[in-house]
């Protein structure tokens, strides 16, 4: 279900015959993941391998006073115990700042903590043995003496002179401020007929991926090579730092990536307990796996979107929005995550907040300070949650307190379909964006007229149903402005290598990785259109820095629209190469010629000439037969990176139906309704499940997830018994639809679609339940929306 914007530039390589461009073909590695087949960290079996476990602080926040191991290092299996100190002559540490956050700071981190814990679960020491099972009976035996310290919990207290400062060195709590101030704020919020002022709370949450953290490094003492076994996101940047802080050079580390369980965000980053099993297996000449506990995984994967943002909306009493404010405090724990920061997600809430309504009047604040808890950092759609909730709250509260339709004021308000290029007041530049025409798709899609009457009649029944609408903008293809400006070495770019093997299929070598978001299927039929080779022909290879060209990995909605561009451009040259060599052979020209169904045909008559498997047959074993000076390359390499645009911008809207029980607080969840703008759709399918996927993580940080503290800094619910995850029993239907326009930057046109589903599904869920509560006069700006949540707004409880 779609809406299409054709750019005629394309047609003549997303339309060729048999292309697989726009329609939904099996996965390539589809049955071997069915028949359980996967390769994960966990089945690794290396000879003499051991088994790392960490011995975690129980204290948010503590010296360590002495480390007492001499009856761990007696138990039978244990090869070593090796504490913060020992680990750091082989390891350095670490700081999570980048140049153009200007302010932003962090103190220096290690792998293993060396003088003082500063959350819960930070690593002590590590404890390696023959297997998994002796070295956890071994930490149990090793004795720490602690002297606690207060510890910073409360992100609304950490500014205040009372608290304790975390790092004495950084002078106080305040990791990052970003003030922005655009237009004439105050002058519009006095000429309001109308200004609407409130406070959003967000749970913190984690990404909670079925595949645990997991990691094997073996250090190879012959060649001083560490190769690095993970499942990641991004294997080149884990081969860069892991070589800088481990003293070595790019060529002496290999990572290996092969299939991840799951990513979300969380298998992005550089984690400490990661980082000190490279380092054991160098200090101890050996192969070392760590495998992440769920416990380990909900105290040290990174969480996200703790924020309360103060939020202020001016509107006229045509619906005309003046003006839009917001102060954003967030807490991210006592580091700022390496190497891209835990300021991103705050500055990409002030960026975003406002961005797809025409008001150009717009101040923002936003505080990051450190406190004594799990660090906080990027996750699914980082920063768009939060912006998308906030702005659709005010919208819609902006709307009820004028008596307007949400979704007029929306079509009063959002940037016009034909007003682009245009920019935010944050300084966001749009290329092309869709908000009138997927809003009017999604009106149609959910039948929104008949769906008022529908909650008209039930209310008068005493059944309380609502609906929530939440417009979204999304950042997608992100170019070397995101994280490269500042310093780190996290590439912007993307490579693909295509070559036609002696038997007439095609080898493709991708920088961009697999998590489950079909890179694989992606890849191989953007190639496949491109060659006309069917899909059975060509084989991608991906994950391996000593396989695949350098690039970014897959991470913020880039694999398609970055590795997709650059796979199709190394496909172009290859074809380009293998009509150039045909036509020497059939006695003919190139433009004369095609490929399609893995033959060389006439482009007249469609005649087959000479098949693939022929033609490489001749170059590889028979170049005799050609004329002098003949040399056919039949491999091509290209990488690709946006230049003209910082990011590729999508947009979509969002809509849920929902019931709420205001006798219990339970809210069930009816139906949601996405409309997304993505651009060229490589695969309808795979985006549609992205989307979906995306939906069910923005549904969960709505109703259920949140990482619950107490006030010393315990994180009190670190399982899947008292951590709530939504399951397939809460989920609605999810109707997906699509307005197309394709980014003029790429010949593909394609941008992202993997974060779009959870942008705003929270916002939605949020709006439709305040609807529903409209008779009561109650209005809640707190997620989770829990039942003790709703019945406290109604006074219940």
């Amino acid at each position: 279900m779609s809406s299409i914007r054709s750019n005629p530039q394309r047609l003549s390589v997303l339309d060729r015959p048999n292309s697989y461009i726009g329609k939904t073909v099996p996965r390539p590695n589809l049955e071997r993941l069915l028949q359980g087949r996967g390769s994960y960290v966990s089945d690794m079996e290396l000879p003499r391998m051991a088994h790392v476990v960490f011995l975690r602080s129980s204290h948010a926040h503590a010296e360590i006073v002495s480390i007492d191991a001499a009856a761990a290092r007696r138990m039978p299996g244990v090869i070593a115990v090796v504490t913060g100190k020992e680990l750091a002559d082989v390891i350095t540490p670490w700081i999570g700042v980048l140049s153009h956050l200007k302010g932003l700071k962090s103190a220096p981190q290690s792998a293993i903590a060396v003088d003082r814990a500063c959350w819960q679960g930070e690593a002590l020491a590590a404890i390696v043995a023959t297997s998994r099972a002796a070295a956890e009976d071994a930490v149990e035996h090793v004795a720490v003496e602690y002297r606690e310290l207060e510890a910073v919990t409360d992100m609304r207290t950490a500014l205040d002179p009372a608290t304790p400062v975390i790092h004495a060195s950084l002078g106080d709590n305040l990791a990052f401020e970003r003030i922005l101030d655009a237009g004439a704020v105050d002058q519009a919020f006095a000429g309001s007929d109308e200004v609407v002022e409130a406070e959003f709370i967000f749970g913190r949450h984690t990404g909670v991926t079925l595949e645990p953290r997991s990691v094997v490094a073996d250090w190879d003492a012959a060649e001083a090579r560490l190769t690095i076994y993970q499942g990641t996101q991004a294997p080149h940047m884990v081969q860069n730092i892991a070589a800088l802080h481990l003293g070595l050079r790019e060529t002496q580390v290999r990572v290996v990536c092969k299939d991840v369980g799951g990513s979300f965000g969380i298998k992005v980053h550089i984690y400490a307990d990661e980082m000190a099993t490279y380092a054991l297996a160098k200090l101890l000449r050996r192969p070392i796996k760590f495998v992440a506990d769920r416990v380990e995984s909900f105290n040290t994967d990174i969480h996200a979107r703790d924020h309360r943002c103060k939020g202020k909306i001016g509107v006229k009493r045509d619906g005309a929005i003046t003006a839009f404010e917001i102060d954003d405090l967030t807490g991210i724990g006592p580091y700022s995550m390496y190497p891209r920061t835990s300021a991103i997600e705050a500055n990409q809430v002030v960026n975003l907040v406002g961005g797809a309504y025409t008001t150009k009047n717009y101040r923002a604040r936003a505080r990051v300070v450190f406190q004594n808890k799990n660090v906080m950092c990027q996750y699914r759609a980082v920063g768009h949650p939060i912006a998308c909730s906030v702005t659709e709250g005010l919208v819609d509260l902006a709307a009820m307190k004028i008596g307007m339709d949400p979704v007029e004021i929306r079509r009063r308000n959002l940037i016009a379909d034909d007003a682009y290029p245009c920019a935010s007041p944050s300084g966001l530049r749009f290329e092309q964006l869709s908000h009138h025409a997927s809003l009017a798709k999604i009106v149609e899609m959910m039948n929104y007229e008949a769906l008022r009457a529908e909650q008209a009649a039930l209310r008068k029944q005493g059944i309380h149903r609502g609906i929530g609408i939440a417009s979204f903008i999304e950042v997608t293809n992100p170019s070397a402005a995101f994280y490269g400006v500042g310093g780190a070495r996290i590439s912007s770019q993307d490579g693909v290598v295509v070559r036609l093997d002696a038997q007439g299929s095609v080898i493709c070598q991708t920088s961009i990785t697999e998590q489950g978001q079909g890179s694989q299927s992606l890849t191989a039929q953007i190639v496949g259109s491109v060659l006309g080779v069917s899909m059975d022909r060509v084989r991608v290879i991906l994950g391996d820095t000593d396989m695949t060209p350098y690039g970014g990995g897959t991470w913020a909605s880039r694999g398609a629209g970055i590795g997709g561009e650059a796979a199709l451009q190394a496909a172009k040259i290859l074809r380009k190469n293998i009509l150039d060599v045909a036509a020497v052979i059939l006695q003919s020209t190139p433009a004369e010629l095609d490929i399609i169904d893995n033959a060389v045909v006439n482009v007249s008559d469609g005649a087959r000439r000479i098949e693939l498997d022929e033609l490489a047959r001749i170059v590889y074993f028979r170049p005799d037969t050609l004329p002098p000076g003949i040399q056919p390359e039949l491999m091509a390499t290209r990488h690709y990176v946006p230049r003209d645009y910082p990011f590729a911008f999508t947009n979509g809207v969002q809509a849920a139906w929902v019931e709420v029980d205001t006798d219990t607080g339970f809210v069930r969840l009816l139906k949601h309704w996405v409309v997304e703008d993505c651009g060229t759709l490589i695969n309808p399918q795979l985006v549609d499940e992205q989307i979906r996927g995306g939906v069910v993580q923005g549904l969960g940080a709505a109703l259920f997830e949140k990482c619950v503290y107490d006030d010393r800094g315990q994180l009190t619910n670190a399982n899947l018994a008292d951590y709530l995850v939504p399951m397939s029993g809460e989920m609605p239907d999810i109707d997906v639809g699509h307005v197309v326009s394709p980014t003029r930057e790429s010949e593909l046109g394609a941008k992202g679609a993997g974060e779009a589903g959870t942008a705003g599904a929270a916002a939605a869920v949020a709006n439709a339940v305040n609807d529903a509560l409209k008779p009561f006069g109650t209005i809640i700006t707190e997620i989770p929306l829990t039942p003790q949540v709703i019945l406290t707004a109604l006074g219940r409880i």
